[in-house]
């Protein structure tokens, strides 16, 4: 019986030890810490699922409190509420504080902003003092989606200033910061109100805290733009960057050569940045991960080694199905398709669909994938002899192909391609750019007609099986960037090559509006402010705002910085919207690249008009970018017309004087417009000597 009873007592001491011994984590907020909205919040919430992840060594309790704000003028304050005095009672040895959306509020931010920091400050004082021992982590905002009523009027804006506040808070008072924004901004379809994350948002913020307070980021990890075979920008600083675990150091080298080291933030990111280097390869990368006190240089844990590395030239090929039209369906197929394993300075990283956009309706395994911003799948880089070369972009392989067979020997090509069939310029353009500078194409979307009507239909018939209300789409405004263009934010480029427009040609207008903001978007993720754009203008079709669009586009080109076009209008089918003569195409944007990129001194675009003057019954247009005019096929200039103060258009006849070109018509006798391949299929022909052509335009 002694024996029983000291038993008894020696497992109670035991198990009492082991339960003071567990970490104490308090998770601190308001309704999104609480799990407010989640069905089955006790199993759901985001503590419960942190203590999950975290295990028995820890204690994880939830002190959210819905509708709780930091201000303290509100009758919500969160120290006036019985979770605060619970969280003190607590005494925790990790502190997660996620307050501040309710702070947006209109009745507190505008009167009591500056009141936000000294209590804020004031709060992590009290936690201190409970347990002094205690550490602390403050969180940047959970998103507010663009639904949210408020967001216009001041929600947008004051999220933005809590966050930066925030930040001052955590550089301010020492303690630690956890994004809780960023992981659930791409994800709109788990914040079913725009505020508060579903059951998966929760977990996702799980996730989050538990690797920045544990530093466990899942070890060394790199990029997807990192394989065998791939290509690395040349003659710029040569980055390498991924993630690590917290504080592990890593060591990056190119074949023996050029070496250097980092260790990973609290974040998990790390950046190793080593001089530029000229072209070359093949080179071999190897990148390891070591202890954080290393002892011995055997002490690897993780090693990660890229052979058949390349320093060339790196081009992003983006766009819809025009870029996306694959080289085994184009004019020249048979002879590309023979040549291309011959290609032996070309890289593909291809980024390809799981589903083309089709009028069906897809399933739901496709669904999924696509709300978890899946839809482009990559094997990797590939060389011209291990790629399905049939399936790549057509215009891509001929762009990569010209250049290469133009540059100097030992110039390799990295062609990424992301092109998916269909899709509007505002599925390629980040959030944050939408929802600051052109908001109103964001809302109810499948309904928005500022998005053309034959996306939302296309849209709507594959996600018809779609049991979330909130079901994301490839066409929906931002989501090609965000599945599409941010996994590769931060890679060096050499330039864009673009072919997209039809999704957008029902609207010029809107469409000279969300051109500017692509490009704005593109070159702040890739960090290169003069980041060169190169894009196709729309080719002939008979479709009646053609014409309109085209020379749209001309005038985009002449207007915007670094921003050049190659003229297609000769090379369209009048019925097909997807021609088959895609080797001319990616031959005209490589002149471009060519000339603007490279420096080289040659014409690498059609006659450009520049003046227009009345002489008489006559207009007299000039021309830049030729020395001789002529016509592509040897018969009398076409597709001119002109219009007098009436406005109505006539064909008129056109000669060639030098670099001029005269256009009259019998109809007209006083004319004060002229226009040139206005047709939505036009046969026009002029060229300059080097056989390129004009392009639509209007004076």
């Amino acid at each position: 019986m002694k024996k029983t009873i000291i038993l008894l007592l020696l497992t109670l001491f035991v198990a009492g030890a082991s339960a003071k011994e567990k970490t104490k984590v308090a998770c601190v907020g308001n309704s999104v810490t609480y799990g407010y909205g989640i069905e089955d919040r006790e199993h759901y919430s985001y503590p419960v699922q942190l203590q999950g992840m975290l295990g028995d060594g820890y204690d994880v309790r939830n002190f959210g409190r819905s509708s709780a704000t930091l201000n303290s003028h509100s009758p919500m304050a969160y120290t006036k509420q019985p979770e605060y005095r619970a969280a003190m009672d607590f005494k925790a040895d990790i502190v997660v504080i996620h307050l501040g959306l309710n702070d947006t509020d209109p009745r507190w931010w505008p009167n009591y902003s500056e009141e936000f920091i000294p209590e804020y400050r004031a709060l992590i004082d009290s936690f201190r003092v409970a347990n002094p021992k205690a550490k602390i982590w403050i969180c940047l905002l959970s998103p507010i989606g663009h639904q949210h009523h408020r967001f216009q009027s001041g929600t947008r804006d004051w999220h933005k200033q809590v966050s930066e506040a925030i930040r001052t808070v955590a550089y301010g008072a020492g303690v630690g910061l956890i994004d809780l924004c960023t992981p659930l901004y791409n994800r709109p379809e788990l914040l079913p109100d725009a505020l508060h994350p579903n059951a998966e948002g929760a977990g996702i913020l799980a996730r989050t805290v538990y690797q920045n307070i544990t530093g466990d980021f899942g070890g060394l990890q790199m990029p997807l733009t990192y394989s065998d075979n791939m290509v690395l920008q040349r003659d710029q600083p040569l980055v390498i960057s991924g993630t690590a675990n917290a504080g592990d150091k890593v060591e990056v080298k190119l074949s023996n050569n050029l070496k250097g080291t980092a260790t990973a933030d609290c974040w998990g990111q790390w950046r190793v940045e080593l001089p530029a280097q000229p072209a070359g390869g093949p080179y071999t990368l190897t990148i390891k991960r070591v202890l954080k006190t290393l002892k011995d240089p055997k002490d690897l844990k993780d090693l990660i080694k890229y052979d058949n590395v390349w320093l060339g030239d790196v081009w992003l090929c983006s766009g819809q199905s025009n870029m996306e039209f694959m080289l085994g369906n184009c004019a020249t197929a048979a002879q590309d398709l023979s040549e291309a394993p011959r290609q032996q300075r070309l890289h593909l990283l291809q980024m390809t669909p799981i589903a083309a956009t089709d009028n069906v309706e897809w399933p739901q395994a496709v669904l999924d994938s696509v709300n978890t911003l899946k839809y482009l799948a990559s094997a990797g880089w590939q060389t011209m002899q291990t790629a399905n070369v049939a399936r790549m972009s057509a215009v891509a392989y001929h762009f990569g192909k010209s250049l290469a067979q133009s540059l100097e020997e030992g110039v390799h090509i990295g062609l990424i391609c992301n092109a998916v069939g269909g899709t509007p310029a505002e599925a390629w353009i980040d959030r944050w750019t939408l929802q600051w500078d052109y908001p109103q194409i964001l809302y109810n979307w499948l309904d928005n007609d500022h998005i053309q009507g034959w996306v939302r239909g296309r849209a709507a018939k594959n996600i018809t099986q779609a049991t979330n209300k909130l079901q994301r789409h490839p066409y929906e405004p931002c989501y090609m960037y965000e599945t599409g263009i941010r996994p590769l934010e931060g890679t060096a480029l050499k330039g864009v090559i673009w072919y997209q427009g039809e999704s957008n040609a029902h609207n010029t207008e809107l469409h000279e509006l969300l051109f500017p903001l692509l490009e704005k978007s593109w070159r702040k993720a890739f960090a290169k402010t003069d980041l060169p754009f190169y894009f196709v203008q729309l080719s002939s079709l008979n479709r009646p705002s053609w014409p309109r669009f085209r020379n749209s586009q001309r005038l985009l080109a002449d207007r915007l910085p670094y921003t050049w076009m190659a003229v297609s209008t000769d090379v369209g089918d009048s019925l097909d919207v997807h021609p088959t003569r895609k080797q001319q195409v990616g031959q005209r944007l490589a002149l471009q690249a060519l000339r603007h990129s490279y420096g080289r001194d040659i014409v690498s675009e059609g006659p450009k008009p520049a003046t227009m003057h009345i002489d008489g019954a006559s207009i007299v247009v000039s021309f830049d970018c030729a020395t001789t005019l002529l016509t592509s096929d040897g018969a009398p200039l076409r597709s001119f017309e002109v219009a007098g103060s009436d406005g109505l258009y006539h064909a008129a006849t056109a000669t060639v004087e030098g670099k001029t070109v005269r256009v009259k018509s019998a109809a007209v006798p006083r004319p004060v417009s002229v226009r040139y391949g206005w047709q939505p299929f036009t046969r026009a022909n002029l060229v300059n000597e080097v056989g390129l052509p004009a392009s639509t335009f209007i004076f």
